[in-house]
């Protein structure tokens, strides 16, 4: 079983940034595909970012060049870096693992951009 604990949310100003952190518990962090997926109210989820245990990192377009996902497997942490938010980024965003064929979330952390 592994938990999943976002932190870094908040209300933040267009042209803003954020830092969502996710750490995760258990042994087998290093082994995990690790993702950040946001819903907007009215929406369907959708991916974000993803980065595999190797270091690979996938972007949505609607986020590119703005947000970064990196992770530090010592400290079981994955992190996005929002850089240059836009109201249109408004959303809950969950983290994802997917290890050994599970796949588990967190709660999610609202992220809202409004000035």
């Amino acid at each position: 079983q592994v938990q999943l604990v976002e932190s870094g949310g908040g209300l933040v100003q267009p042209g803003g940034s954020l830092r969502l952190s996710c750490a995760a518990s258990g042994s087998i962090f290093s082994h995990s595909v690790m993702g950040w997926y946001r819903q907007a109210p009215g929406k369907q989820r959708e991916l974000v970012a993803v980065i595999t245990s190797l270091g690979s990192t996938n972007l949505a377009d609607s986020v590119w060049g703005r947000f970064t996902i990196s992770r530090d497997n010592a400290k079981n942490t994955v992190y996005l870096q929002m850089n240059s938010l836009k109201p249109e980024d408004t959303a809950v965003y969950y983290c994802n693992s997917r290890v050994g064929g599970r796949e588990y979330w967190g709660q999610g952390t609202q992220v809202t951009v409004s000035s």
